[in-house]
């Protein structure tokens, strides 16, 4: 069988795209590799800036964004993409797993991104419970408390300032003696009286029972270790596209992430991307969602011109 379309990855831009496949009537099939759709949004404790949904569960606006494809219509395969080859001159898209082969006329691309981590102890067991990758997702949860930002990128930055606005006070800790984010970042930061820098800086291990309560920290020049006292914790040290199956087939950028705009389209005709994998300026589950509606018309589009 020839689907339409294979959708490859079943997070909030795999499965509104599937949403948008199903409605516009075209064959097609998601492949997870998860038993759980969803994504990253699923280990996620609450979500507070989904538009209409303020507070809800991550687990639950996953759970949902399923089950409305699954209403649909919508075709699940529980398997790893592991190969794709382009067949009949580009006009198949052959997605090999381990145990099957899929075939269909286009390929969204939307496997995502991980976050980076700093492993170590304590990070993962608190994780949604004061380790956060997300300070837009999670910072209003900690208005007038004492929390700390890991990182020295634009991100890092961005995250601080806006912890800065409703926090009693923020650490920014640093490995390094200066930032790489922008200077003009940088300037704004170093303008915020509830700010304070821990340079050549890295964590440790972060402690608590159900809720970080502290991290420790030690410094890179002398070796000494101290506790910081805080609420929670926002780790920025960068993302990693899930790009490896293409790496060979698409033009990726400096990071790693697929070279394409909000259409979706990349290089190859019928191949497109969406969500956290491809290049853009903000990765939120409403951006990922909205990747997830356009790429279909692009799809529709490719479709209608070479049937």
């Amino acid at each position: 069988m020839v689907y339409d379309l294979i959708i490859i990855g079943s997070g909030p831009a795999g499965l509104a795209a599937a949403i948008y496949a199903q409605r516009a009537r075209l064959s097609t099939v998601v492949l997870e590799k998860e038993y759980m759709s969803g994504g990253q949004v699923v280990n996620t404790y609450e979500v507070d800036n989904y538009p209409g949904l303020p507070g809800i569960g991550g687990f639950e606006l996953g759970m949902k964004f399923r089950e409305h494809a699954e209403k649909l219509g919508a075709e699940f395969v529980n398997a790893e993409a592991t190969r794709i080859e382009l067949e009949e001159d580009g006009r198949i898209k052959a997605v090999y797993t381990d145990g099957e082969t899929y075939r269909a006329k286009t390929l969204v691309l939307a496997m995502g991104a991980r976050h980076r981590h700093l492993e170590v102890p304590g990070e993962k067991e608190l994780t949604g419970m004061g380790v956060s990758y997300c300070a837009t997702c999670d910072g209003a949860f900690f208005k007038g408390r004492t929390v700390a930002v890991v990182g020295g990128g634009d991100v890092a930055v961005e995250d601080a300032l806006f912890l800065a606005r409703g926090c009693e006070k923020v650490y920014l800790i640093h490995r390094r003696d200066e930032l790489r984010a922008a200077a003009s970042l940088q300037e704004q930061l170093k303008k915020c009286g509830n700010v304070e820098f821990l340079w050549d800086t890295e964590v440790v291990s972060i402690s608590g029972e159900d809720h970080v309560d502290c991290l420790k920290i030690r410094s890179k020049k002398s070796g000494e270790e101290k506790v910081l006292d805080i609420d929670g914790v926002f780790i920025a040290v960068g993302t990693i596209p899930n790009t490896g199956i293409i790496t060979e087939l698409l033009h990726l950028d400096t990071n790693g992430y697929i070279c394409a705009a909000e259409d979706g389209k990349t290089e190859i005709p019928g191949i497109f991307a969406a969500g956290d994998i491809r290049t853009k300026q903000l990765r939120q589950i409403v951006t990922a969602v909205s990747d997830g509606a356009n790429v279909i018309t692009s799809v529709q589009g490719y479709l209608n011109s070479n049937n």
